[in-house]
């Protein structure tokens, strides 16, 4: 495979790896008395260190579309806040599985926005995805995957505002990666400061674990959004939907690392149906 259609495929894979172990630094933050939304505003502050050098030369792509990138940071905003949100009060999991239901918003918006065909072989590959993270996350004890609590529709609501990030994103061509990563960050920034405020929310944690959430933020946060814009930039959507799902594998292989947690044979097989899903697109990507 060339290397500009390698770079999105790997970028992709990349972040939903970081963003499959992202749970446990989020709640290591929680028990350091960082609530989800201040964890949100001090991760997403952190990556203003790379802004001067994103930024560098391209001011003027702000005045290109600003409605869109408004929107841009609309959903990054509430996507990143949600997920966030859910994780520290849901089953991680079950968060998971509904959040990842957006591979199947983002091949519809995909379709209806961008006129994005959807061809056989795309609905093959979406329903061996879909099927292996029903497969890899099905609990009875947890019943069907329908929000039945906040954490659920949180989880829900985040991965519609994603599969809608996405498609604006690919629509965005006039605008760099660049700017539009930056627009997202501050979308975070800015909506976790008016929750907040609205909920008059003080900051209880010490400064060690302030500077913690900051330093993971300039480092970490910023390499999963590059990663994440950089591969739906250059990549239709309804593939990196799909190649994104590679995030459940790593969430459920680290919560069997990290935690007490074990991997059933039906999660086994699941996850394995999600990679076999995710090669599939990628060499898909060739065509």
């Amino acid at each position: 495979m060339p290397s500009s259609r390698l770079l999105p495929v790997l970028g992709l894979l990349t972040a939903a790896t970081l963003w499959g172990v992202f749970w446990y630094p989020l709640r290591w933050l929680e028990d350091q008395g960082l609530s989800g939304l201040w964890s949100s505003l001090l991760l997403y502050a952190g990556t203003a260190v790379a802004w001067p050098f994103l930024l560098r030369g391209r001011m003027d792509e702000w005045a290109r579309a600003p409605g869109w990138l408004l929107l841009v940071a609309l959903g990054s905003g509430w996507t990143n806040i949600a997920f966030v949100l859910a994780m520290l009060e849901g089953e991680v999991m079950r968060v998971l599985l509904l959040f990842y239901l957006s591979p199947l918003w983002a091949t519809l918006l995909g379709w209806f926005f961008l006129h994005e065909r959807i061809d056989t072989p795309t609905v093959g590959i979406l329903g061996l995805a879909v099927a292996g993270a029903v497969v890899m996350l099905w609990n009875p004890s947890l019943g069907l995957p329908w929000p039945e609590d906040m954490a659920d529709w949180l989880a829900l609501s985040s991965g519609f505002a994603f599969a809608a990030l996405n498609v604006v994103v690919r629509h965005l061509q006039n605008v760099s990666v660049q700017v539009k990563t930056v627009a997202g960050w501050l979308g975070v920034i800015i909506l976790a400061a008016i929750l907040l405020l609205l909920r008059g929310e003080p900051l209880a944690a010490a400064v060690p674990a302030v500077g913690w959430a900051l330093l993971i933020g300039a480092t970490v946060l910023v390499l999963m959004t590059l990663s994440v814009v950089y591969g739906v930039t250059h990549m239709p959507v309804k593939r990196s939907a799909v190649i994104l799902l590679f995030e459940i594998v790593a969430g459920a292989v680290s919560s069997m690392w990290l935690t007490d947690e074990t991997l059933t044979r039906a999660e086994w097989i699941g996850g394995a149906l999600v990679v076999l899903a995710a090669w599939l697109s990628a060499r898909r990507q060739q065509e």
